[in-house]
């Protein structure tokens, strides 16, 4: 079978397994943000890395819920770092995740959803202790298959070890899901599709625990619809005491 099928055959089976086993817990903990949210509560995302891109994903995008700020600070973004191999020395750099969750705005009550495939390295884990500390609700998007390796962080701790929620991407341990005699090595990463899949559905539950509570999602409508960035720009300002990528 063509690697292309087989990629998609696995990525799919990922997707089926996160429906089968996580769907009932994102619908959970999408009411409870929705519910911190009618309390007060405003909501942020943070990944490191390529981590970055699945949370870059559900900021400021047609169909998404404009509630999500993301956490951002030099390097963290590896599309950005040069050279690239700078994000991975970061990601394990102690120190840097307690300063860029001390700047933010991340005030107690309100929600941060992590994403790391093996929540080891020191970036998450302390972004996590650091958010924890502070008073917020930390959400985890990871893997628990990387649950027996050991952590990398001085603290001993894993991301998984330390959030209040856990939401499982299903991705094996190294990301890669296809092989081949010909390569030495597993290839075909999975996790930002899964990581993605797993943020967007969340974002849906979210809007259904807002409906649910009496409030209307603010949601952005397309700008390539006529009338979309008319009406964006009216929401947005409606409710930009809670939205902090603007400035």
């Amino acid at each position: 079978m063509p690697a292309a099928r087989r990629y998609l055959d696995a990525a799919i089976g990922i997707l089926q397994q996160i429906a089968d086993d996580e769907a009932e817990n994102v619908a959970e903990v999408g009411g409870r943000i929705a519910e911190s949210i009618a309390g007060g509560a405003r909501l942020f995302a943070f990944g490191c890395g390529h981590s970055a891109l699945a949370v870059q994903e559900i900021v400021y995008r047609a169909g998404g819920l404009m509630l999500v700020n993301p956490l951002l600070g030099p390097g963290v973004d590896s599309m950005t770092v040069r050279p690239a191999t700078l994000t991975s020395k970061l990601e394990r750099l102690s120190g840097y995740a307690p300063a860029l969750i001390e700047t933010s705005p991340l005030r107690a009550g309100d929600v941060l959803i992590i994403v790391s495939l093996s929540g080891r390295n020191a970036m998450p884990v302390q972004a996590a202790q650091s958010a924890r500390e502070l008073g917020a609700t930390v959400v985890a998007v990871t893997s628990s298959a990387y649950g027996d390796l050991p952590a990398r962080d001085a603290s001993g701790e894993r991301l998984i070890d330390i959030s209040d929620i856990v939401l499982d991407t299903k991705v094996p341990v190294g990301d890669a899901v296809l092989t081949d005699d010909g390569v030495p090595q597993p290839f075909g990463p999975a996790s930002g599709v899964a990581a993605t899949a797993i943020l967007h559905a969340l974002m849906a539950a979210v809007i259904d625990g807002m409906l649910a509570r009496g409030l209307t999602p603010p949601v952005f409508l397309s700008a390539n619809i006529d009338g979309g960035a008319e009406r964006n720009d009216a929401l947005l300002r409606e409710h930009r005491e809670n939205i902090f990528y603007l400035d």
